[in-house]
């Protein structure tokens, strides 16, 4: 069983420099060995980061009592309702969701399918480990072509969403070369024992922003997701009615494309730490780049979706727990609680980076 690095090493003296995506689609994802392969506790105190699920229930209780208020809007005779979640990890978010649903919408719960799009074959035994008791009220599929395949169904009413799950999609990095007015792409190659940056020409990005290329510093560094886009196309174009969710780290296209930041939003972690040494221990570390929602939003837009709302998650959670609050939910409130919500929503904390953007069919 070959480790990430050395996978990637053979790929490139075989190939020659592969490109940022491919290294870290290897790092992350590569069979059995990658770090979302191998690693089930890279979340929480014990981990290598925080998510809002880690937190504590209070995030999946929130989502689930706004899920569960689409849902009962969406009532289409002959037609069942869904829930699919991607990127479901290891099943805690969708025990938090199914576990208030079961509790505080009974009916609604016996009704709904909840499905995980789940690629990896090690990451859906954790999860089926996990939500065994939901047993009848969950299935698992690789991606969205299993599920047409599978059901039958050529598209679902419901909620498609991912928490956390765009911003580990492999990311281009392209470059800006001041001398010669042009982009180029920053690619893997390896010497020396290490792996190492590479330039490689790029003259066909898509990447155009006159007005602030005059201004860019040498090597100036932005992301690109053509992954993350594609996968979003998809969603939408499975969503017959309903709700398209994302909830991760990511900015605009103009909060991305900011002079001030010049070396991009990709950034490595281990043990709660971010490292500027991204090439380092492939497998061993995450690797994350901010969602460009605005690039997602037109997206969506194109295949024929309406947004509805971007916001950051505090605008979000708080209006979710007025509207559950008003309910009559969510009344009895412990210090518990208190610090879940501070560490979804409080700028120093989860806060500050995370956005929501919400678009319907």
């Amino acid at each position: 069983m070959k480790m990430p690095a050395a996978v990637i090493r053979e790929e490139i003296l075989k190939s020659g420099v592969i490109s940022f995506a491919r290294f870290m689609e290897l790092a992350l994802y590569c069979p059995e060995t990658g770090y979302y392969e191998s690693k089930k506790d890279t979340v929480g105190q014990r981990g290598d980061f925080i998510t809002s699920v880690s937190v504590g229930s209070l995030f999946g209780e929130l989502l689930a009592f706004q899920f569960a208020e689409w849902l009962e809007a969406l009532r289409i005779a002959d037609c069942g309702l869904r829930i699919v979640e991607a990127g479901a990890h290891d099943g805690k978010l969708a025990a938090d969701i199914l576990s208030w649903l079961q509790t505080h919408r009974p009916k609604l719960f016996s009704e709904i399918e909840y499905v995980i799009l789940e690629p990896s074959v090690r990451r859906e035994t954790w999860q089926k480990e996990l939500l065994e008791k939901f047993a009848p009220r969950v299935r698992w599929f690789s991606d969205f072509a299993n599920l047409k395949l599978k059901t039958q169904n050529a598209k679902l009413a419901g909620i498609i969403f991912s928490n956390e799950l765009l911003d580990a999609f492999p990311v281009h990095r392209h470059g800006w070369d001041a001398n010669e007015k042009k982009w180029f792409e920053w690619g893997v190659g390896f010497a020396d024992g290490q792996f190492v940056w590479h330039k490689i020409p790029n003259p066909q990005s898509a990447i155009r922003n006159p007005q602030l290329e005059s201004f860019l510093p040498d090597n100036y560094t932005i992301e690109t997701s053509p992954a993350a886009e594609t996968w979003w196309r998809a969603a939408a174009g499975n969503l017959a009615h309903g709700k398209l969710l994302a909830i991760d780290y990511g900015f605009t296209t103009d909060e991305i494309f900011s002079p001030g930041r010049t070396r991009g939003t990709l950034r490595a972690y281990h043990r709660h730490h971010v490292t500027d040494d991204i090439l380092a221990n492939p497998g061993e570390q995450d690797l994350t780049a901010h969602v460009n929602f605005s690039a997602l939003e037109k997206t969506g837009e194109a295949t024929g979706l309406r947004t509805e709302a971007f916001s950051t998650q505090p605008q979000f959670l708080t209006r979710i727990l007025q509207k559950a609050v008003a309910e009559k939910y969510f009344t009895e409130w412990d210090a518990r609680r208190t610090r879940q919500w501070q560490t979804l929503t409080h700028p120093e904390h989860l806060g500050r980076a995370f956005r929501v953007l919400v678009q319907s069919k």
